[in-house]
């Protein structure tokens, strides 16, 4: 086989590459390669062709290169890099998630050519993300870009005041500067303790990071409208650069995990916590039971832990979120009523549902609403559920009533008009209810007035004066903006 870098034999035993270049922990496989062809001076795809492809690279929507993307090789792909790399193949597999996985297509035979098959870094070994390029140029001398696997608890580089950003997604920061957020700092320290304590409680860190991180990333969505919140707005702005100003909706979703990270620690520890769970056990009755307060004990200590005295009412009547149904777990274990072993005795079980959306995906979704307002967004991720239960409401009230008029045209004339007339009158008010609540949904979904009016064959002024009391949206709270 002939290489690029001129030898015939590169593949044969005994012949190693130039340089020696050593993998980072966790490091992509691309990414790896990508360093290797910087240092032989050569661009990454001129380094690829010694690999034969079945597939391209995997590309954002835009036609960009995800950063994420991965590769998996063959043996004889993987002998190859080992020898361009000049370290033997064990040091690769241990470093390297990807070097273990196999592609059933690729040529498997004693005499195979090296052959490589692009993947999707998410798919093979858990969340992919940019490594500190400082930490780079510290051990390898070059400050050029890596991509490693990293949980969403190991993001902060402690040494040099940086968040390391998801590489999944379609936009080009790295990392997010941390200098003066001592406590983003601080709180990845602490969560090396809240790990060693989910462990020691017979629990798994990372299901527990998964809980509490949803829970604070339902707040985070609310806490737009929240005039108490000062702490997340200061931060937000600190990591945009000073002021998010017209990007305000961008940097949020770009900013959150950085921002969260704080309290999501925290409600992990406290979720751990065995004083909170007896909190919540008191709270539901304990032995006489009942629906969980406004003003419960649990969530308003949850609050104090998070350094938010006032927001254990807003936690509390957050109801069908991931915290209430932590709270359910533990209050139906503790009573002995959880039924045969599944989720719904599993504290720590994080529903489909309740899994917040990465970064990359609120992107996607940002794009199009840019492009097409209500495009981009699903009904339930764009409509509160309490707007959503109007129109179920509205909707099953006026089906109920047309139900009763079947069979209704027999019997004398005038009681036959009234049955129908009235049920008729009430079903149609019953409808007219449900297309002003539906109507003020799609506004608040961002659809333009003269598209939900056109729906709902209404003029535009009628349709605006009907939801005149209904503006759609409500303006962030101040410290936000």
């Amino acid at each position: 086989m002939v290489t690029v870098l001129g030898s015939a034999h590169l593949d044969a035993p005994g012949h190693a590459g130039v340089f020696r270049l050593a993998p980072v922990a966790g490091e992509t496989t691309a990414s790896l390669v990508c360093r290797l062809a910087a240092r032989y001076g050569l661009e990454a795809k001129t380094l690829r062709s010694n690999w034969q492809w079945r597939n391209s690279p995997p590309r954002h929507e835009s036609g960009d290169a995800r950063a994420d993307a991965e590769v998996l090789l063959n043996a004889a792909g993987r002998r190859l890099l080992a020898r361009l790399c000049g370290v033997e193949q064990d040091v690769l597999a241990r470093a390297l998630p990807s070097w273990g996985p196999q592609d059933a297509k690729l040529p498997a035979a004693p005499d195979a050519e090296p052959a490589a098959a692009w993947r999707i870094g998410g798919t093979l070994a858990g969340p992919v993300a940019f490594g500190c390029r400082l930490c780079t140029a510290r051990r390898t001398g070059t400050a050029v870009r890596v991509v490693r696997y990293a949980a969403r608890w190991q993001r902060v580089c402690v040494r040099h005041g940086r968040w390391l950003l998801d590489a999944d997604a379609d936009q080009p920061l790295e990392h997010l500067d941390l200098r003066g957020l001592a406590e983003v700092t601080a709180a990845q320290r602490r969560w090396t303790r809240v790990a060693r304590r989910a462990v020691r409680a017979g629990g798994e860190p990372e299901r527990v990071f998964a809980l509490a991180h949803a829970v604070v990333a339902r707040w985070w969505e609310q806490a737009l409208h929240w005039e108490s919140e000062t702490i997340w707005p200061r931060r937000l702005h600190q990591v945009a650069g000073g002021n998010a100003g017209t990007e305000l909706e961008r940097w949020r979703i770009v900013g959150r995990d950085a921002v969260v990270f704080p309290e999501v620690v925290a409600v992990a520890d406290a979720l751990l916590d065995p004083a909170m769970a007896e909190l919540a056990w008191r709270d539901s009755g304990a032995g006489r039971p009942r629906p969980l307060p406004a003003d419960g004990a649990f969530c308003r200590r949850l609050g104090e832990r998070v350094g938010r005295g006032w927001l254990g009412p807003l936690a509390a009547t957050d109801y069908g979120g991931p915290l209430t149904s932590w709270m359910g777990s533990v209050i139906r274990i503790r009573r002995g009523a959880g039924g045969p072993p599944g989720y719904d005795n599993d504290p720590w079980w994080l529903r489909q549902e309740h899994q917040p959306t990465t970064m990359a995906g609120q992107l996607r979704v940002l794009g199009k609403e840019k492009k097409t307002p209500g495009s981009g967004r699903t009904w339930r991720a764009a409509v509160p559920p309490e707007q959503r239960m109007l129109i179920t409401r509205a909707v099953e009230d006026a089906e109920e009533q047309l139900i009763q008029l079947r069979g209704a045209q027999y019997g004398k004339a005038a009681e036959v008009a009234q049955q129908l007339l009235s049920t008729l009158g009430h079903a149609a008010a019953l409808i007219d209810q449900a297309v002003r609540e539906s109507a003020a949904a799609a506004l608040t979904a961002g659809m333009a007035l003269e598209d939900v009016a056109r729906w709902a064959r209404l003029p535009a002024d009628v349709l605006a004066d009907v939801l005149v009391d209904d503006d759609g949206e409500r303006p962030a709270a101040q410290g936000w903006v």
